[in-house]
């Protein structure tokens, strides 16, 4: 499935709501081959990342803006793991999306649409009030509220949601993380190519950082 511009910037909402999981053409991961070559493949958008280059470890997470469980993991865990492990150097973080849904789509385009160095505060922002704006009936209105608290004008949202390159590039990755590495759910990690799914906690997270080290 290929989001359109039409999905994203639907007033009334139900093309923005009219998506599911089993729509995507997600591939069943028995029948994928990872590859670190594939594991190493960026974002076409370009990678989103935190922690040093020469870390050990490099974690990456495939996320939907819409999952539940990213937001978990990014409201009880992240910050934990951040101290502990990314800003001691011991880890480097790749986010990079995976939606399951247009909302989610339109989600990841605006946090891209932000300046770089506010792009993880974005994000922080959205998974803590994804309540408010991931599952609502009108999700034009409430995206366009979430892009004003973010700062941007209603002509910069709608730029923002009609800018192909973006839209591309997100769809991209997704499709990437699907074919190729055999990612089925969100959030799903790799840790040094380690595959990993669901909101890890702290301790679980340490345990299978900790074998890399």
């Amino acid at each position: 499935m290929t989001f359109t511009r039409r999905d994203l910037l639907s007033h009334t909402g139900t093309a923005l709501l009219g998506a599911s999981t089993l729509a995507l053409g997600l591939a069943p991961v028995s029948a994928l081959a990872q590859s670190q070559e594939d594991l190493a493949q960026a974002s076409p958008l370009g990678d989103m990342q935190l922690g040093s280059a020469d870390a050990p470890v490099t974690v990456i997470e495939y996320a939907s803006m819409t999952c539940g469980h990213c937001a978990s993991f990014h409201k009880d865990t992240f910050k934990a793991f951040k101290d502990k492990y990314i800003d001691t150097g011991k880890v480097r973080f790749i986010f990079r999306e995976f939606p399951l849904d247009p909302v989610a789509a339109a989600a990841s385009m605006m946090a891209r649409c932000q300046p770089q160095d506010k792009y993880f505060a974005t994000l922080s922002t959205m998974f803590d009030q994804q309540r408010n704006w991931a599952f609502t009936d009108n999700p034009y209105g409430a995206l366009l509220k979430l892009g004003q608290q973010l700062g941007m004008s209603k002509q910069q949202f709608e730029e923002c949601l009609t800018n192909q390159e973006i839209l591309d590039g997100v769809t991209a990755t997704r499709n990437h993380a699907s074919n190729k590495l055999g990612v089925d759910s969100t959030p799903t990690f790799f840790i040094n190519g380690d595959k990993q799914s669901g909101a890890l906690s702290i301790e679980q997270l340490s345990e299978q950082v900790d074998k890399h080290l």
